[in-house]
């Protein structure tokens, strides 16, 4: 079992697995250019998670905002990708705050499982089933984003669907195991509900970060 962690206390500094300048290969904003913060620490354990690295915060060093913010300020793109782990484990606020001073717009993927903090021009709902999404993230949500792992998924995903802003931007992707059998069934899902788009994480098509 995962163990329970807490939001950081210090929000000058911030573990960081991973930073990283590519171009985003999921969802609403693929194919821009986009410096990826990978933050440590995770209390939800996705079975199927790719970075489970990441889940450990201690593992990670600690780095302060500003360091943050200045490597991301070396290239030229001014999207900024908080991802995780869980990214709202931690207090974003003094993330967001010296971003946007530095002039970036800031996304966030979140599971949606701790209150959200930090103000973020895009949050990236992606739930799990292994520990739901708080209830006012749902009207917060610019994108929902479901990884579909098998055919109960449809179901599951029409279900936050209903809970979510009428103009929030709905995506099915395949999970990158399960992708020769799950992405015909997305396809036809799609065509048969075109309200879904189809993401797929085409940086590992590009064998890119």
């Amino acid at each position: 079992m995962i163990e329970e962690k807490t939001k950081s206390v210090n929000t000058s500094v911030l573990p960081v697995m991973e930073a990283f300048y590519t171009v985003q290969g999921e969802g609403f904003h693929q194919g821009k250019a986009a410096y990826f913060i990978r933050l440590g620490g995770c209390d939800v354990g996705c079975v199927w998670c790719d970075v489970k690295e990441s889940w450990d915060a201690s593992m990670h060093p600690q780095l302060s905002v500003e360091k943050i913010v200045e490597e991301a300020s070396k290239h030229p793109g001014r999207l900024a990708v908080i991802t995780g782990g869980e990214p709202l484990m931690h207090d974003l606020g003094p993330l967001c705050e010296a971003l946007h001073r530095a002039g970036f717009s800031i996304n966030i993927e979140t599971s949606g499982a701790h209150p959200l903090s930090g103000d973020l021009d895009w949050i990236c709902l992606s739930p799990k089933k292994f520990k739901a999404p708080l209830p006012e993230t749902y009207d917060k949500a610019d994108e929902l984003k479901i990884i579909v792992y098998n055919k109960s998924d449809f179901k599951w995903a029409e279900e936050f669907a209903a809970r979510v802003r009428p103009d929030c931007q709905l995506y099915l992707q395949p999970e990158w195991s399960k992708a020769d059998k799950v992405l015909p069934q997305i396809i036809d899902y799609v065509k048969e509900n075109p309200r879904w788009r189809i993401s797929l994480q085409v940086h590992k098509y590009m064998n890119i970060p």
